[in-house]
């Protein structure tokens, strides 16, 4: 027994003897390497399972001239938002057939909890990042980058240094609402979005006034209820609103927590059938409140994919010049978007 009252944990060498094989049999099966036969391999199993051995993949890995970790990175705004728990769970089904795993952490929003995260996983020796940014300027990492290291931007282009992302048309997906608000009749069309300083939230709300200026509505400041960032102050921003002396007929809500929150405020004021709401990104049970919440979506499983393509793309050596994919988000129709004033 160890000093802590637990049984040692079994070890290669203990595997070895009971298999009757050498130290390196054991290692070559363990890492999956050619060269050992099936029935060997079958002892080296059954050793390995009698035991209950762990292969210690870390230590493993400093032996091996490519020193691979087989973990990635993932550095999301905060992993309960669907957004995120979505991507998450696309890259982990494309890390899954590689034996990768997948390192998360949340930001939430915090440009020093950014560098400390990733200075953290770089100093474990991730193969690579995949990274929505919470700072302006991402310098930090030039030098991880002129090392090797391969990192994805996601939602959010690179500042200050060139390398992949995955984005999807923010300004776009915005005049998708505004227009569609616009083709049913709304002129006193609100918003609620996030920080401006927030790449996406400013791309967002650029396309909420380019969409009005383009319909003759001139943006009034009074209907942009921007630095909203959670669901409880997408609540109180909306109160706001509502209780203007000309309130908005329609509420293009630019998240999809600050949807939700615009959801519940409508409902506890007894609009909800009567002011009309476009979110922005899907999310579980949005088809199912009453009315239905039309939504522009972005396809975060495509959005996945293509940050999984990209980054194992770099780390099994592909040294080509960054690739910036733009992704066309769409407009799902269900019923609060198409309420008329």
């Amino acid at each position: 027994m160890s000093a802590s009252g637990r049984p040692p944990r079994a070890t290669m060498r203990d595997v070895a003897a009971l298999a009757g094989v050498s130290l390196k049999t054991v290692s070559r099966v363990v890492n999956r390497e050619a060269g050992v036969s099936p029935d060997v391999t079958a002892r080296v199993e059954r050793a390995v399972a009698q035991l209950g051995y762990r292969h210690n993949l870390a230590a493993s890995n400093l032996r091996r001239a490519h020193g691979r970790s087989a973990m990635v990175g993932a550095v999301l705004q905060d992993v309960s938002n669907s957004f995120s728990a979505s991507l998450l769970r696309s890259l982990e089904d494309e890390a899954r057939d590689r034996d990768v795993a997948i390192v998360a952490s949340s930001l939430d929003e915090e440009p020093e909890r950014e560098r400390s995260i990733v200075e953290s996983l770089v100093r474990r020796r991730v193969d690579g990042l995949l990274l929505v940014p919470a700072t302006e300027r991402q310098d930090y990492l030039a030098d991880d980058l002129r090392n090797g290291l391969p990192v994805v931007f996601v939602d959010r282009r690179p500042q200050g240094v060139d390398t992949d992302s995955v984005t999807v048309d923010n300004g776009l997906g915005a005049r998708l609402a505004v227009d569609h608000l616009v083709a049913h009749g709304h002129r006193r069309i609100a918003m609620v979005g996030d920080m401006p300083t927030i790449q996406t939230a400013r791309a967002r709300l650029e396309g909420y006034r380019s969409a009005l200026r383009h319909a003759g509505v001139e943006p009034d400041p009074d209907l942009a209820a921007m630095s909203v960032r959670s669901s409880d102050d997408a609540v109180a921003a909306v109160y706001r609103l509502l209780d203007l002396d000309d309130p908005p007929t329609a509420i293009f809500a630019a998240r999809n927590s600050l949807a939700v929150g615009a959801i519940r405020a409508l409902h506890q004021r007894g609009l909800a059938g009567r002011v009309a709401l476009v979110g922005f990104d899907d999310f579980p049970l949005a088809d199912i409140v009453d009315p239905p919440l039309t939504v522009v979506r972005q396809n975060v499983r495509t959005i996945g994919a293509e940050v999984a393509k990209r980054l194992f793309a770099r780390i099994d050596g592909d040294t080509s010049a960054p690739h910036h994919v733009v992704l066309t988000p769409e407009l799902v129709v269900r019923g609060s978007g198409e309420i008329r004033p």
